[in-house]
């Protein structure tokens, strides 16, 4: 009963989630594509915001030593100083954003509004992870 609840606040906290993408235009094909031509920073504002929620929930993480949903220690490592494979990911990455106007989070929201278009981006992001897999152990690391 008690993993029950706890999947409970999950599943509120993703709908709290999609609304506040939906709300805030993040998930908005125009806005992702005016923030890759340059002609709006409000995207970039968004994920400003996230980036600094982001450093603060790291250090509260770090600080309270909080524990995952399963009650194990969250463990932060070291980052990887060959920046050229975030240089290389994060293009890709970007590549898939531009071309479908969505990130993995927005892609769900976009599911739940109905754009049923956005099981072929699933599918490729899927696709692409499996791939990765596949050939983790071959690729320089």
């Amino acid at each position: 009963m008690r993993a029950i609840f706890r999947a409970f606040k999950y599943i509120i906290i993703g709908i709290l989630f999609g609304i506040i993408m939906t709300k805030s235009e993040a998930v908005s094909w125009y806005r992702i594509q005016e923030m890759f031509r340059f002609q709006s920073i409000f995207m970039y504002g968004i994920i400003g915001s996230a980036v600094i929620l982001g450093i603060i929930l790291v250090a509260i993480i770090k600080e309270y030593r909080l524990k995952d949903f399963y009650g194990r220690p969250i463990y932060l490592g070291e980052k990887d100083k060959r920046w050229k494979r975030y240089l290389i990911g994060g293009s890709i990455f970007g590549m898939g954003w531009a071309l479908t106007g969505a990130c993995p989070g927005p892609i769900f929201v976009l599911l739940g509004q109905g754009y049923t278009v956005m099981f072929i981006t699933i599918a490729g992001a899927l696709a692409g992870t499996t791939f990765y897999g596949l050939l983790r152990d071959r690729l320089p690391q």
